[in-house]
């Protein structure tokens, strides 16, 4: 009996070695110790619908007898993440050069850098949800994506309703809408986000963006849109630069010696080009309030950069003012583009007239 009971002994003693031991949280790897996680969605990818091929004559619509809606339930938009930016080769279908439909001829752009327009955007949902798009992946309602005529498929935008500054980034990889007013068509959780579902459209500003860009262009621009005097709001919609600009300090703060050095800019006279620039002209962003503009314009010669200017202009059939810089040599533009987007602006566009 002493002998088996030391036989058992032995025994279980082995068996406590050969356990794996549960690793002290402190001196666990980084990895273990609550990694942050990618955010995913929770709703799964939609797959392709058979029974919605078809049915559609090249250059018209998609069963223009079928009529649109929205899924029965409510989303929660917040748990969706936003695409990311990131560099892709253009898609084998969708980019022809030049297409048509309803008699209508569109030129697909070669790229999408320094594309901004303002104007009316609408959403599309549950007939399309599990159709193939334009460059023949699968719509689905549930992430943030777009259709828009001219933009290359795909590419990304951040999108910003200008009566309430709210914002997301969608990945463009459909053509539309061929609807006359209307410059984008917005997935239905996007339309959710920007808070367009109700009305079925909405004003909005398309800005489109390059990889690295996403984060200069200010992913809170909606939240910002809070912080703006209510009195002021109800006088003019409130676009997403406008929201940023009502974000800035009061007072711009005295910039650095070393920030503060002339940068190599032209007059604003832009006909014509002066001598000894490129002709490169900066869109730090666009305004639908004037008080808005002026203090933008303000923050920009504050930091010393005496080349800005504001414009007048129009969007939507609505006044607006624009803050450019320029024009200036094409070997200053990334250095002060970088400057502009530290004040607070992001990263401005550079447009042609």
């Amino acid at each position: 009996m002493r002998r088996l009971a030391v036989a058992l002994i032995v025994l279980g003693l082995a068996a406590c070695a050969g356990q794996p031991k549960k690793p002290d949280a402190a001196s666990a790897p980084p990895a273990a110790q609550g990694k942050a996680t990618a955010k995913v969605s929770p709703y799964p990818p939609a797959q392709e619908d058979p029974s919605k091929r078809g049915d559609y004559t090249a250059g018209g619509l998609y069963a223009p007898h079928i009529k649109d809606s929205a899924p029965g339930v409510d989303i929660d938009v917040s748990r969706i993440p936003e695409p990311a930016v990131v560099a892709e080769p253009r898609s084998r279908y969708g980019n022809r050069s030049t297409y048509s439909v309803l008699g209508k001829s569109y030129h697909v752009m070669d790229d999408a850098a320094g594309y901004v327009e303002e104007g009316l955007a609408s959403y599309y949902g549950k007939k399309f949800h599990g159709r193939r798009t334009s460059n023949m992946e699968v719509y689905d309602m549930y992430a943030f994506t777009a259709a828009h005529k001219t933009l290359p498929l795909p590419s990304f935008a951040r999108v910003t309703n200008l009566d309430n500054g709210r914002s997301v980034v969608v990945r463009v990889n459909d053509r539309g809408p061929f609807h006359k007013g209307r410059i984008i068509d917005l997935s239905y959780a996007a339309a959710v986000k920007l808070g367009i579902t109700r009305a079925g459209t909405g004003r909005v500003e398309v800005r489109a963006l390059l990889p690295g860009d996403a984060q200069s262009l200010r992913a809170d621009a909606g939240k910002a849109a809070t912080t703006v005097d209510t009195r002021t709001a109800e006088a003019a919609p409130v676009s997403g630069m406008d929201a940023l600009v009502a974000a800035l300090p009061e007072k711009t703060p005295a910039a650095p010696a070393a920030a503060a050095t002339p940068v190599a800019i032209a007059s604003t006279d832009r006909d014509p080009v002066p001598a000894g620039t490129d002709g490169v002209v900066l869109q730090v962003g666009s305004f639908t309030t004037r008080d808005n503009a002026d203090r933008a314009l303000a923050t920009l010669r504050g930091a010393g950069i005496d080349g800005a200017s504001l414009e007048d202009g129009a969007a939507g059939g609505r006044p607006v003012w624009r803050v450019r810089v320029g024009p200036l040599a094409r070997h200053a533009v990334a250095s002060l583009s970088s400057r502009i987007a530290g004040l607070g602006f992001g990263v401005p566009q550079p447009v042609q007239d």
